[in-house]
């Protein structure tokens, strides 16, 4: 027998003869296992069946996919043949990636005998598939997304491969809340796919039917699971021929067997019509779904039974990659029976699903969501004492697990309701903690993004992020395989001893994690990838007299807020709901400025509206706020889209602008003496507590220029043919209404020509700044130019950028995040005054789209990645500031000329107050769009850089 190994970086022959392995006892035989380790020493790496492999022509061949420690996804595969092998013309079984050997070389191994290696190629889209599905299957959607985006990409020449990725794609922008993006998705999968495929329709059927159960639609989640597809065939005697074990087949085998569970569990590859009866049954659990929200219980319970009994009949339910399946139908059991007033039974079902999840999941979202929903189960039965308790052992477990934050982002309700009841400084402290694993789908993406920049890295930082994940994703298996040998009831020697070597793998491997984490902690981009958690006391201790840290927190349909100074902190249940601060905000803003047809008109500004919010968010506190040198706002939900310094802090300013109001021939722009809130205190926007201490830390830059200007594109009538193009793209229009030089100028001529430089044209392109050394040369960059925070059409997601010039082969025109993301910075400050950077955009289109989070994703995407690319903090405007009456280069001018050691948000402050005082410019459209994202209360310079 010819054993063939051919992996991404070594690919190895075994030609011994099958007499000359060594015997092993007890130990159940390689060839009986469906997976095992692979050598005793230095990098861990393991084999996992893989039945389907193309390159099986006999029956007892056998096919293995390698993965090690230290690799992001499979590194190879292995094969065991009876029949001759060339290992030159073998193929390589990782795809259809051309495996670019290089010469072969032989040495010998005791035991085995001879092994000749090469060097062979890169991965393949099927080990992508399998870290999507594992991810999608634990919770984690965003980074799910980001694999099933890259395996689209790839796939183009084979249609039943590229109409799954893209059905996945759909399933996660629905996950992440873009629900247009979702359907267009799902529906290119279902053109571009084969129409006889039974398994891609199953898949495409349930996706729209989660997309509308995700949306509440629960009628059309029923019509769409009603859809016919197609029949999933199998012709065994070819199957055989493959050399594919069928049922009856391997129950013959395993009554002369004793490796009867070995032959039950195929591994991850599952055929077709396993395939199409797992997601048979899924449609009928979602079914359930459907019915249990449309109040059909009965109904609900018997389409519940009939997906586990379908689920039961695939490998008589011993199928462990389908445990989430069987995990979620326990769930939905628990709700209906909770429902129907069966406290027992409903308990039982929930410590069922958490049971599965544990043994296969055990590091996963969707476990911790299960936790969680149990919790609101018990806290709605009245025992508040045990929800809060597991829910607090729920919050403790979040900060190791990525993306928790957005599994648990609508089930945490009911804890935040007992915290904000009971009013103590220990619910503050735990409504504090819980509220930073609350993580917006935005964020999420935004994370999955920047992860994958760093996985595909060539710098330390890459480097060490790679060996992280690794190690993250060990730790989650040798977990598992715990949970599986403990559980059960007779373990054999070789089980004990299993059990114990596990054990101290897990140990050795968590002490690597914590180890590779302190070193990544050293990095920018890490922390922005990775926020470390912070205690309400750490934040506490770094606010100086006279600051105050205001957290928003939306949640479900409620709204919270935690009020901290240096003295103490309190936390509370605003009265608002979600729906009335969208409504709030969304009049607020429109009343500043709006866009229609392109045409901006300014608004009669809402004061009315404007105290009344300001009055909803901080009355509970306003005595603390009245007396504050510096506010840090850190906004969620609507009021991502908002700046608060418009917000209006007293009634007597207002009072004496109504009044002049009532005099014919008055002028509602003139809007002086008005009390808002930047008025008489420095404000600052903080993306998390984490993330202002992080920045608060940071010592000042100390390179060498001043001022780097960019901005100006180059007009284009048609789109170069170089460019990158899809169905999302924005129009050519984007390029055709550059912003104006004129600030960046104004600034120049501050710092002088020795200290400041200014790049506009055509060499303000994405090509020349990505092949840029030299941004870190820079402590102020300037960046006037088109923000693009929505999406360009409403099925498409959104992709935050900024527009560019075109530069050379592969450039789009834009700097989009991830891009950014990847600059080498050392920036005091980053000033992004393009249009609508910071909130949710205006335009008619943006409208049409019915997105509400453009701005949240803009505020996650770009702030976070000029962050994570080095810069302490981000100045970005919520809408473009106009050139009437200078007010643009007013506000510009009075930042880039801080006095030295000024603060960042004293400076700017100190501009808004000239144009709040002058007749002309008061109204909050040319004063308002600029914030500070970071801490204002770091010096704008430390030295004297400007020309004075």
């Amino acid at each position: 027998m010819t054993r063939v190994m051919r992996m991404s970086r070594i690919a190895l022959l075994l030609t011994a003869a099958a007499s000359a392995m060594p015997a092993w006892g007890q130990v159940t035989p390689i060839a009986n296992r469906n997976s095992f380790r692979i050598g005793d020493s230095g990098v861990m790496c393991t084999a996992q069946s893989r039945p389907q492999d193309a390159r099986l022509t006999g029956i007892f061949d056998r096919a293995y996919a390698l993965t090690c420690r230290d690799a992001a996804a499979s590194v190879g595969s292995l094969i065991a043949v009876r029949r001759a092998v060339n290992l030159a013309a073998e193929p390589s079984g990782l795809g259809a990636q051309s495996l670019s050997c290089g010469a072969e070389e032989s040495a010998t191994i005791e035991g085995i005998g001879e092994v000749r290696s090469t060097q062979a190629g890169s991965l393949d889209s099927s080990s992508a598939r399998t870290e999507a599905y594992a991810r999608n299957n634990g919770g984690q959607f965003a980074q799910s997304a980001e694999f099933f985006e890259t395996i689209a990409q790839r796939e183009n020449q084979d249609s039943a491969s590229l109409g799954e990725a893209l059905a996945n794609q759909g399933l996660q922008q629905s996950n992440l809340s873009n629900f247009a993006a979702a359907e267009r998705l799902l529906n290119l999968a279902e053109q571009r796919g084969p129409q006889s495929d039974g398994v891609l329709q199953r898949l495409i059927r349930n996706y729209r039917a989660i997309n509308q159960l995700n949306q509440r639609n629960s009628d059309a989640a029923i019509a769409a699971l009603a859809k016919q597809v197609a029949d999933v065939e199998i012709d065994e005697s070819q199957e055989l021929r493959n050399g594919l074990i069928n049922i009856p087949l391997a129950e013959g085998i395993n009554r002369e067997n004793s490796t009867a569970q070995q032959l039950n569990e195929f591994g991850s590859g599952l055929r077709p019509i396993e395939r199409a009866a797992i997601l048979d049954a899924q449609a009928e659990e979602l079914r359930g779904i459907a019915l249990r929200q449309a109040g059909r219980h009965d109904e609900a319970l018997r389409a519940l039974d009939e997906a586990g009994d379908k689920l039961s009949e695939v490998r008589d339910g011993k199928l462990s990659s389908a445990a989430w399946l069987a995990a979620d139908i326990a769930v939905e059991r628990a709700l209906v029976s909770e429902a129907a007033g069966k406290a027992e039974s409903a308990t039982s079902a929930f410590d069922s699903a958490i049971s599965l999840l544990e043994q296969n999941y055990p590091e996963s979202p969707m476990l911790l969501a299960a936790r969680a929903r149990k919790a609101a189960f018990l806290s709605r039965r009245g025992q508040q004492a045990e929800a809060r308790t597991l829910f607090a052992s729920v919050i403790d477990q979040a900060a190791s697990v990525p993306d928790a934050g957005t599994a648990l982002l609508n089930l945490l309700a009911p804890y935040f309701e007992l915290l904000s009841r009971d009013g103590s400084a220990e619910a503050a402290a735990e409504m504090f903690r819980a509220s930073q694993e609350l993580q917006r789908p935005g964020v999420a993406r935004t994370q999955a993004v920047f992860a994958r920049q760093m996985s595909e890295g060539s710098d330390a930082a890459a480097d060490l992020f790679r060996l992280a994940v690794a190690r993250t994703r060990d730790v989650a298996r040798t977990e598992a395989e715990i949970a599986t040998l403990s559980a059960k009831v007779s373990p054999t020697p070789r089980d004990v001893e299993d059990l114990a070597a596990a054990k101290s793998s897990l140990e050795a491997l968590r002490a690597d994690q914590v180890k590779l984490q302190s070193q990544l902690a050293d990095y920018p981009r890490y922390k922005v990838l990775a926020p470390t958690r912070t205690e309400l006391s750490e934040l506490r201790g770094a606010l100086r007299a006279g600051e105050g840290y205001y957290k928003l927190m939306v949640v479900g349909d409620r709204v919270y807020a935690i009020y901290a100074t240096n003295g103490g902190a309190r936390a509370m249940r605003l009265s608002s709901t979600r729906g009335m601060l969208t409504d709030e905000v969304s009049a607020i803003r429109r009343s500043i400025v709006d866009n229609v047809g392109g045409e901006t008109s300014i608004g009669t500004f809402d004061v009315d509206r404007s105290r009344k919010l300001y009055r909803e968010l901080f009355g509970p506190v306003d005595a603390d706020v009245q007396g504050l040198k510096h506010l840090v706002f850190e906004p969620d939900g609507p009021m991502l889209q908002l700046p608060p310094y418009l917000l209006i802090a007293r009634d007597e300013g207002l009072a004496a602008y109504k009044a002049r109001l009532a005099v014919p021939g008055a002028d509602p722009f003139d809007m002086r003496g008005i009390d808002w809130l930047g008025k008489g205190r420095n404000v600052s926007i903080s993306v998390s507590p984490r993330s202002f201490l992080d920045v608060r830390a940071l010592a000042p830059s100390r390179a060498r220029q001043a001022y780097l200007g960019l901005g100006n594109n180059e007009p284009v009538a048609v789109k170069p043919t170089v460019a990158v193009a899809d169905e999302c793209d924005w129009p050519v229009q984007t390029w055709q209404a550059p912003i104006s030089p004129a600030e960046l100028m104004v600034a120049k001529a501050a710092f002088g020509a020795d200290k400041a430089a200014v790049v506009t044209g055509a060499a303000f392109s994405d090509t020349a700044l990505l092949g840029n050394p030299q941004l870190d040369d820079y402590r102020i960059l300037h960046f006037a130019t088109h923000g693009l925070v929505t999406a360009p059409r409403p099925d498409c997601p959104a992709r935050p950028a900024l527009v560019t010039s075109f530069g050379g082969p592969g450039s789009d025109g834009l700097l989009s995040f991830s891009e950014i993301f990847d600059l080498k910075l050392n920036a005091d400050v980053v000033i992004l005054s393009a249009c609508d950077t910071a909130g949710a955009a205006t335009s008619q289109a943006s409208r049409e789209a019915g997105i509400l989070t453009g701005g949240n994703y803009a505020l996650d995407g770009l702030v976070r990645a000029f962050v994570g690319a080095g810069a302490r903090s981000v100045v970005a405007s919520h809408w473009q500031v106009p050139d009437d009456f200078d007010a643009t280069k007013r506000l510009v001018s009075g930042l880039v000329t801080a006095r030295p050691g000024q603060a960042i948000a004293g400076a700017l402050a100190e501009a808004q107050r000239g144009l709040m005082d002058d007749a002309n410019t008061s109204h909050p459209f040319y004063w308002a769009a600029f914030i500070i994202l970071g801490d204002g209360a770091k010096p704008m310079t430390t030295g004297n850089l400007a020309a004075r």
